[in-house]
């Protein structure tokens, strides 16, 4: 029968603390944050397009083959916007990287530091707002590639911010990938309820895009409410959510 030695310390080995798998409800909460990001995304493009110089803020594929069509047709003034938003959209993804990091094992269904670079996006879109609304909600010229590249920048920012979440396939701004995933899974056999949230962002950005369009076009100075009321209601909420979290340990990162 084997014996024990008492002579020998028990040894234990520490395991760091994890959070716990995140229940239905709060993915279900941040599918809901996502969807409302996506409106902003749609109402940023469509401004930029319409009323910035024809060019995206977060549609990067679009604005690569706009700029190669200007540049094959000598078009200065849309090669200068387009390689403006890319340029400034890299940007914002590097800082937006910066500030709320990369996905964790022990993440939060919600992590802080996505709250902290979504809060960034917010000051870059007040400053765009602030000379939207300086110049009369009609810029032009210089303002014009101004307020482009600020919009570049804040999209930028929440584009690559949502990677920290780590979710496959969540995305607020290109979400060509997003269409396919849907189209391939309703294709494969999946039931609708497993591409419904998909299909929420998708629409998300068709209504930000359509509200985006219908304000820049009719009433301009009213347009930039939509981005900064969208964004607006998922900071309250992040902030709402952390503040009434019951375990303190899952919100100090």
């Amino acid at each position: 029968m084997p014996t024990i030695n008492s002579t020998q310390p028990r040894r234990f080995r520490w395991m760091p603390t994890r959070a716990p798998h995140s229940s239905g409800r709060q993915r279900r909460w941040r599918e809901a944050m996502a969807v409302v990001l996506a409106v902003n995304s749609g109402a940023t493009d469509a401004i930029g397009f319409l009323a910035l110089g024809g060019a995206f803020t977060s549609v990067m594929t679009g604005n690569m083959v706009l700029l190669g069509v200007a540049l094959a047709g000598t078009d200065r003034a849309l090669a200068l916007h387009t390689g403006a938003a890319i340029l400034c959209f890299i940007l914002g993804c590097s800082l937006g990287t910066r500030i709320a990091g990369t996905p964790r094992p022990d993440d939060p269904v919600w992590p802080p530091a996505v709250t902290r670079a979504l809060a960034v996006e917010g000051v870059v879109l007040v400053g765009y707002a602030v000379g939207w609304w300086w110049n009369g909600a009609h810029p032009s010229g210089q303002l014009q590639l101004s307020l482009l590249v600020l919009n570049a920048l804040a999209l930028g920012i929440q584009s690559s911010t949502v990677q920290r979440f780590g979710v496959a396939g969540l995305s607020t701004t290109y979400l060509t990938g997003t269409l396919t995933t849907l189209i391939a899974r309703l294709t494969s056999g999946h039931r609708l309820r497993d591409v419904t949230p998909s299909a929420l962002t998708l629409l998300g950005l068709i209504t930000g895009a359509a509200l985006g369009a219908l304000l820049a076009t009719r009433a301009p100075m009213w347009a930039p409410l939509v981005q900064l009321g969208s964004l607006g209601i998922v900071l309250a909420a992040a902030v709402t959510s952390i503040q009434s979290a019951p375990d303190r340990d899952l919100i100090r990162r």
